[in-house]
């Protein structure tokens, strides 16, 4: 049974969480970012009247219909790997903390649907997968809205002869996980997500190779450090879907070992070490200890003084965020768990303004106006929108609500300047341990 003193603390949080800032709000406007960075033709219900259709030309090699996903960050690329990790890692909020999204769980669900549909698109055969539409040189050299681009948007694929088993393995998870988020409202398309999820994990598992290899372009941007995270975690997800202890087998060949570095689209340890933990894995369990205190303040990772857990120059909140995340999920499996959330909601408060401005666009006291990002830094059409836009100084003209910026360096620092895409740009998987975050402190 709980101490009374125990009891206490949760109470105080809960009191305390709800009373400075408004997380259902800040959930709501995370889901409305993720309408705002869909390429393809948009439903009639579209919620960003500063979007429209675009990029519905995107095909494979073969003239396979590529249409749909999400553009990556303030460019227009879609990069498999990290919108595959984000889906994976939103649906994991949306299952695991559903009572945090409240009624706003199925317009969340709604959201991810988007990227789930585009990965089937993707899943051309059994042994070929398309893993990026866009050529990240050429599309960067363009500044403009993506309803107005011209440049080819070549499309690269992973073969039994080109392989990925780290974005086939990560889109597999997506897949599974959808699945299973899916299966109580729509059995035939959670039905459809495991068919696609398992023959995805069976090419993964079987022609192993790192992705960015496979597609050089994408090494630029999203170069993959390695693939074995992403078998265990592919078959952790494929294995609570589907309960096979073939999965589990698969899983265990690929453990991890020592302490993750972080929770990100490049490395799915820690992710792992939780599910591990809701299996038993009491080896698990005691590498999420570690894990979770090495970010706990007084462990190895350096905190900023105004209280920022700061692991990297690029994206410095999402590191935070996604750690936060993890730390709600361990929280509810009883790992540290007054810790845990004290911690997650320490850095929550950080970037919602505890430091006197917010680093969520449209939200909060001071929040960022001029984010890195081609499509809000545009005026109403039909004014033109070109590279004059990106420089000017003057806060976007569409606000890109609910998007969590990169932040600050190592010392709070930070610059509310478009150009300034290490401190400001937005990107999908900035976003998808935030909301997940948010969805674990409304849970409380």
């Amino acid at each position: 049974m709980a101490s009374f003193a125990y009891i206490l603390a949760v109470v105080a949080l809960l009191a305390s969480c709800h009373a400075q800032y408004n997380y259902r709000e800040v959930l709501q406007k995370s889901i409305l970012f993720y309408a705002a960075q869909r390429s393809g033709q948009l439903p009639g219900n579209n919620p960003i009247d500063w979007r429209d259709d675009s990029a519905l030309d995107d095909q494979g090699n073969g003239g396979e219909d590529l249409t749909g996903g999400w553009y990556d960050a303030g460019d227009h690329v879609k990069f498999g790997l990290p919108m595959a990790w984000t889906a994976t890692t939103l649906i994991w909020g949306m299952i695991d903390l559903a009572n945090g999204y409240g009624g706003d769980r199925n317009d969340a669900m709604q959201s991810v649907r988007w990227a789930l549909d585009y990965f089937m698109k993707c899943h051309v055969s059994d042994n070929e997968l398309y893993g990026q539409v866009g050529d990240g040189h050429a599309d960067h050299a363009y500044w403009g809205r993506p309803e107005e681009m011209t440049m080819d948007r070549p499309a690269w694929s992973l073969t039994p002869s080109a392989p990925g088993s780290d974005l086939a393995g990560e889109t597999a998870a997506a897949l599974a996980a959808g699945s299973i988020l899916f299966s109580d409202s729509d059995a035939s398309y959670a039905n459809q997500l495991l068919d696609h999820a398992r023959t995805i994990y069976d090419f993964a598992y079987n022609n192993r190779g790192i992705y960015s290899e496979s597609i050089p372009n994408a090494a630029d941007f999203y170069r993959s450090s390695a693939y074995e995270d992403e078998l265990c975690w592919g078959a952790l997800w494929l294995y609570r879907a589907t309960g096979e202890q073939d999965y589990m087998d698969k899983a265990n060949e690929f453990l991890p070992q020592g302490r993750p570095w972080a929770f990100s689209w490049d490395s799915k340890e820690a992710g792992s070490l939780v599910l591990l933990t809701s299996f038993g894995n009491s080896n698990a369990r005691a590498q999420l200890e570690d894990f979770l205190q090495s970010w706990f303040p007084g462990g190895d990772i350096h905190y900023t003084p105004l209280g920022l857990a700061w692991r990297d120059t690029w994206g410095s909140l999402r590191y935070s965020a996604n750690s936060a995340f993890i730390a709600l999920l361990a929280a509810e499996e009883g790992v540290l768990t007054s810790q845990a959330r004290t911690f997650a909601r320490a850095q929550l408060d950080y970037m919602l303004g505890s430091t006197g401005r917010s680093f969520v666009v449209g939200f909060g006291t001071n929040p960022p106006l001029r984010p890195h990002h081609r499509a809000a830094s545009c005026p109403d059409m039909p004014a033109s929108c070109g590279w004059d836009q990106a420089s000017d100084p003057a806060p976007n003209p569409q606000v890109l609500d609910g998007a969590l910026v990169g932040g600050p360096d190592d010392q709070d620092n930070y610059n509310d300047d478009r150009q300034d895409y290490i401190s400001n740009e937005v990107a999908c998987d900035y976003n998808a341990g935030f909301q997940g975050a948010l969805a674990g402190i409304l849970q409380l």
